[in-house]
């Protein structure tokens, strides 16, 4: 395919001009103003669906894509935007019709024809050709020496495919990878219909059942062998491993089942079709900086890291497992809202490690004690990387975000009692199913579920500047804070913090 033809375009680019004056376009220099990343998503619009199209070319070791992308404007429009970086645009239509574009920064500006019109469906079509090997600013590719996987939290998908990359705007995907027949894609959701081009190419097309965050979408080719079992009340797993590796990593994809279990049992039933785990056929350091990552229904991990013990990793396995409640099914209306997603999955990491009597790096053996110490860092980590739901873009991974907001989750449990606290979680999930959720949502749903006003008592652990009183713990301090700033407080780190022995997350913190 080609761009429109240059004639054309100038037309479509007079016409929205002489439109513009009166019909106003979406998106803006900062996008949604997000606190932490302001120029991600766009204004004027949502997404509601997204069907897109990946055909790697395994000679040059590119993507050739389209972009299927349902909007609904909520006012007349004379060009939208979105979010995109790195991708070879070749062509863009809308409703069929050929359509103006550029690319600015990090975004694809889309001028049709004839302008969006307000609570009107439109189809906006974008050709593209992406090298997930191509040096960028940032980005959500992970190339591997067969092929690639996909990271795109927390502001990379657009690297990979054009959208309004912003998790408050989930939408439904299906998703098609073509590949060479001795390579497998594979993308989020269910496999649905398999189509042999007989080219020496295979296509694959997966739906997700649910709507999804742009930053959790998941693509893949490889040489990749599919593990499938089953879990409780029938959930069908679905572990995509490098097919060199499937014997030796199967003892830690054996664990998903139990674990679903107790996580079934402390928040209620799994949200998804599936689950499962794909590790990535790269154990290189600069691959990607992190040992695990939820992406829906299929979660990301290098595979040196899953050959450990089942004491070093399970902690962190639940971590990425808990994702599917907070951060997947309930997504953060806001970037600042992230400690909702990796302090509940760091809560119950911990929780699981010491229930089954794995000591952490410390030699601590129960949760009490842990946030006693994290505790006593409470006003360095205040110091050093703001309060719990107050990240910066430079401190949006810190420690504070995943242990500090385990530590409020243990607050509250300890100020409410644990009946109250359970109920409260899962009312919180219930209430929030398949959408968004803000700090301020949980606040709300913790005072009405116990029936007494939280919103102070939260208000400090959340958004204070010294570390409040520990309820029912009058002995526990808080260490003075220093200029040269904790050890480690500040180190970026994921669900491998929950691993006790791994050593290894998006910095070098441990929990």
């Amino acid at each position: 395919m080609s761009r429109p033809r240059a004639g054309l375009v100038l037309s479509l680019v007079l016409s929205a001009a002489l439109l513009s004056a009166s019909v106003p376009s979406a998106g803006a220099a900062d996008g949604l103003g997000d606190p932490v990343f302001p120029s991600l998503g766009n204004t004027g619009y949502r997404a509601l669906a997204y069907d897109l199209s990946f055909d790697y070319r395994a000679d040059r070791r590119t993507v050739d894509a389209t972009a299927v992308i349902t909007v609904r404007p909520d006012r007349p429009l004379a060009r939208l935007e979105l979010d995109a970086l790195g991708l070879a645009v070749r062509a863009v239509r809308v409703d069929g019709r050929p359509a103006a574009f550029a690319t600015r920064d990090e975004k694809l500006t889309v001028t049709p024809a004839r302008p969006f019109h307000r609570g009107a469906d439109s189809e906006v079509t974008v050709e593209y050709t992406a090298d997930p090997r191509a040096a960028l600013p940032h980005t959500g590719w992970v190339p591997t020496a067969d092929g690639f996987a996909v990271a795109g939290q927390p502001d990379s998908a657009h690297t990979v495919f054009p959208c309004n990359d912003h998790p408050s705007d989930k939408a439904r995907f299906t998703i098609a990878v073509t590949a060479p027949d001795a390579l497998l894609g594979v993308a989020n959701g269910e496999l649905t219909r398999t189509e042999h081009l007989g080219d020496g190419r295979t296509t694959r097309r997966y739906v997700s059942r649910e709507p999804m965050a742009t930053e959790l979408v998941q693509v893949s080719v490889g040489d990749y062998t599919v593990r499938e079992r089953t879990g409780p009340h029938g959930l069908p797993l679905r572990d995509v491993v490098p097919t060199s590796r499937a014997a030796d990593l199967e003892p830690a994809l054996a664990l998903t089942a139990d674990q679903l279990v107790w996580a079934e049992g402390h928040l209620g039933r799994f949200p998804f079709e599936t689950y499962g785990l794909l590790p990535v056929d790269t154990d290189a350091p600069d691959a990607f900086a992190f040992t695990g990552l939820e992406t829906q229904t299929l979660t990301l991990y290098k595979p040196n890291f899953l050959r450990r013990p089942e004491p070093e990793i399970g902690s962190h396995m639940m971590h990425e497992l808990v994702h599917s409640w907070f951060g997947d099914s309930v997504s953060p209306a806001r970037w600042s809202d992230l400690w909702l997603n990796e302090g509940h999955a760091d809560y119950y990491g911990l929780l699981y490690r010491y229930e089954r009597g794995w000591p952490d790096d410390g030699g601590l053996t129960t949760l009490a004690d842990r946030m006693r110490r994290v505790y006593g860092l409470g006003d360095q980590w205040r110091h050093d990387s703001g309060p719990v739901a107050l990240p910066t873009a430079d401190h949006l991974f810190d420690s504070q975000r995943y242990l500090g907001g385990a530590l409020v989750l243990f607050a509250l449990r300890e100020k409410v009692g644990g009946d109250t606290f359970d109920r409260i979680e899962r009312a919180f999930l219930s209430e929030h199913r398949y959408g968004n959720a803000s700090t301020a949502d949980y606040v709300r749903t913790a005072s009405a579920v116990s029936g007494s006003d939280l919103g102070g008592f939260l208000d400090d652990w959340l958004y204070g500047l010294r570390t409040p009183p520990m309820p029912g713990h009058p002995d526990w301090t808080v260490a003075a804070v220093t200029a040269a700033g904790a050890a480690g407080a500040a180190a970026r780190q994921d669900g491998a913090s929950v691993a006790g022995g791994a050593g290894v997350a998006r910095g070098s913190g441990t929990l």
